[in-house]
């Protein structure tokens, strides 16, 4: 009965670390998300600027034909 005990007992702590890791896990995974959910953020308004700059930008548009030393 005693080598039973034991085996439980080891598989109890196992499972208690388990736990631990899994919940260490899942809390990094939110803080990942977190990140990505800003650097997106981010990126969506970094776009917006730049389009905002090529409307506003009085430079030749991408319609013209090249000159004719091309």
């Amino acid at each position: 009965m005693n080598d039973v005990e034991g085996r439980i007992e080891a598989l109890e702590v196992r499972l208690t670390y388990q736990d631990q890791v899994v919940e260490d896990l899942n809390q990094t995974v939110i803080a990942q998300w977190k990140l990505i959910d800003g650097l997106k953020r981010q990126l969506n308004e970094l776009l917006d600027r730049v389009q905002e700059v090529e409307d506003n930008a009085g430079g030749p548009s991408a319609s013209e034909p090249p000159p004719p030393h091309y």
